[in-house]
């Protein structure tokens, strides 16, 4: 078996349908990784699995050669329909181990954590149920309609500390405060409006990068 895909999380692009208009998400994926994105969940709550799978074959095929992990949100019984290395899943999801059980050994999971409480729990599961934390929201966002309160960066640096799992922080993530996770330990961040709906996505992802070196 070929093991799980090697994990950066430098920059993680999540995806946002209404976000990326009338380029399309596939077009936004191929420029978002010409700038520097490393990793990409397909999350698109509002279509149904046979839409969901369509776009996730064509996100497939863009990264194609790229060594681009791409995760799906959630529907982890899709996850092997779509050719995808990974599953993202939140708190009120089908539980980690359930979901490492469903996907196999050689898929990525990930797990979104908001509290300290939730990251160290993350850490107590059985070794290699989930791969990496997602922390957050960091700040407040307007991208998920219902989401837990804003940590801000010392909630960030809290949780990181608090798990044994690389952690990616989330949540209203911008060129303009991303200096403020600097040194919060995360590996990486994860963004979706300040690049699905920037003008000139390579150029957005490439600033992401500089600022987090």
């Amino acid at each position: 078996m070929p093991g799980r895909p090697a994990l950066d999380l430098t920059l993680y692009l999540v995806t946002d349908t209404a976000r990326c208009g009338a380029r399309g998400v596939p077009a936004v994926v191929r420029d978002a990784v010409a700038g520097g994105v490393t990793i990409v969940q397909l999350r698109e709550k509002r279509l149904d699995d046979a839409a969901f799978v369509r776009l996730g074959q064509e996100i497939r095929e863009v990264l194609e050669g790229t060594g681009v992990p791409l995760l799906v949100d959630d529907r982890a019984h899709l996850v092997h329909a779509i050719g995808a290395q990974g599953v993202h899943i939140g708190q009120t999801d089908t539980p980690p181990v359930q979901t490492r059980e469903a996907v196999g050994p050689d898929v990525l999971v990930g797990l979104s954590t908001h509290s300290v409480e939730q990251a160290r729990a993350a850490s107590a599961l059985p070794p290699g149920t989930v791969d990496y934390i997602g922390i957050g929201p960091v700040w407040p966002t307007p991208t998920k309609v219902a989401h837990d309160p804003a940590i801000g960066p010392d909630g960030a640096r809290a949780m990181r500390a608090a798990s044994q799992l690389p952690g990616v922080a989330i949540g209203g993530i911008t060129p303009q405060n991303i200096g403020e996770l600097r040194g919060c330990g995360a590996e990486g961040v994860a963004v979706v409006r300040a690049l699905c709906a920037a003008p000139d996505v390579a150029a957005a992802a490439r600033e992401f990068r500089e600022l987090w070196r």
